[in-house]
């Protein structure tokens, strides 16, 4: 089995923590390579469903080694309750290894995070409030904390009091917030680190030494590419590198280490929090009318489109190639997994958006201008669908309906990448390998 990274095709919550769950038996080592518990996989444990925020899901797998990379920011408290409700569920954590140069996430990050965004008010780029985003902020800014400094008191300490002298007058002037000592985020963060001490790597060198033995590496993306910080739809972004090049720089494993890079595309679009979405179906609440409202409704009851991490209703919209094609680009996709076909069979037909218009001009590419985006209207294919027709337990790519193949053929027409694996349910058995292991 090749190395492989996964990384989201759309704006995150396409389905990955299924894939990768699905898949991660096959590899000896799943990698976290950025983002923090802002994100959320849901895993399957006998008849169990589990939500992993920080723990990378080859956890499932006794043959399998996590790794947390150093792309990755660790918010240690939310690492050792995973870790416990992992343990009390029998799944062993022993196996375990962060890198020793991840970043921290702080209490005052999560102060911020929630502070900034209140200011912004309607202006909200609609952030977890984890504090990902200020924790990224001070590790560009060489003033964050890494994990290697909790593992050392007298450097925690040092580290900490340079820190706090300029976070604490920016919490209680600018925002009027509790403040913190340097023995207060003690008291809380060093029984974390005598915890999670046993677990600290060097990550890299044991990543690179994995691939001269021979080894195999799944790189698991959070988020999605339209999140990325550089080519996502700034700023209404995440804070790190979620395309495929983030695997390089967030694990310290080069480039040609990568055979394979599968992107998740779920067969309709999602969004959480502000940002342009050309395709989306506004729902009644927020002023959609007609058709489109009920298809919005329908995609989100159906689809159960809630996010794993912060319960938030999650915007809806018909597929969207445009971004198909984007991701395939920058991310160099050899391939695609599409989720939630299923969801699908609620309609009659079913659209794919195939360019934009914005001002009289057709956009075949996905543009990065602000203006054009916000303002772009979707130029549809509509395609018979397959109503009524219940696809969960198909097992054979020749099972599915006629013109449910038909749109999982016009996806790879459109997009230009074949599509390799194709879930029908969110079970593990509701899925078609389709060219996957070849």
């Amino acid at each position: 089995m090749p190395s492989t990274v996964l990384v989201g095709a759309q704006w995150g919550d396409e389905g990955k923590g299924k894939i990768t769950d699905l898949i991660a038996r096959d590899y000896d080592f799943v990698v976290r390579f950025q983002g923090g518990n802002n994100a959320g996989h849901t895993v399957i444990h006998g008849d169990k469903k589990l939500a992993l925020h920080l723990m990378p899901s080859g956890v499932m797998y006794s043959d399998c080694t996590p790794v947390i990379g150093n792309g990755v920011v660790v918010d240690p408290g939310v690492l050792v309750k995973e870790m416990a409700m992992l343990q009390a569920e029998g799944i062993s954590c022993d196996k375990l290894k962060i890198s020793c140069d991840a970043h921290v996430i702080m209490p005052y990050h999560k102060d911020l995070d929630g502070a900034d965004e209140k200011r912004l008010g309607s202006n909200q780029i609609g952030t977890t409030k984890r504090g990902i985003g200020p924790c990224y902020q001070d590790k560009m800014g060489r003033k964050g904390i890494r994990v290697q400094d909790l593992m050392d008191e007298r450097v925690f300490r040092m580290k900490l009091e340079a820190v706090l002298a300029q976070k604490n007058p920016i919490l209680e002037k600018i925002y009027g917030l509790h403040t913190y000592t340097v023995e207060e985020i003690c008291e809380e963060y060093l029984p974390y680190a005598r915890i999670l001490k046993p677990f600290m790597a060097e990550t890299a060198q044991l990543l690179n030494q994995a691939r001269r033995e021979g080894k195999s590496i799944l790189f698991e993306g959070a988020q999605g590419t339209l999140l990325d910080i550089d080519h996502g739809t700034y700023p209404y972004v995440t804070s790190s590198s979620c395309c495929a090049g983030g695997a390089c720089t967030g694990t310290g494993v080069g480039p040609k280490a990568m055979d394979r890079v599968l992107g998740i595309e779920k067969a309709y679009v999602t969004r959480v929090g502000g940002g342009p979405f050309p395709t989306e179906l506004k729902f009644p609440e927020e002023g959609g009318v007609g058709q489109d409202a009920i298809d919005g409704e329908t995609l989100c009851s159906v689809g159960h489109e809630f996010g794993v991490t912060t319960g938030r209703k999650r915007r809806c919209g018909w597929f969207d190639a445009v971004i198909g094609r984007y991701a395939a680009e920058v991310n160099g996709l050899t391939d695609v997994a599409l989720t939630k076909l299923d969801v699908l069979s609620a309609f009659d037909t079913i659209k794919v958006c195939v360019a934009y218009e914005c001002d009289g001009e057709r956009y075949d590419y996905f543009p990065m201008q602000q203006s054009v985006l916000f303002h772009a209207k979707p130029v549809y294919v509509e395609l018979p669908g397959w109503k009524g027709v219940d696809i969960t337990g198909c097992t054979q790519y020749e099972q599915l309906p006629e013109n449910a193949r038909k749109y999982v053929e016009y996806l790879e027409e459109i997009t230009g990448v074949p599509i390799s694996i194709i879930a029908v349910g969110p079970d593990r058995d509701q899925t078609i390998f389709r060219g996957w292991g070849e």
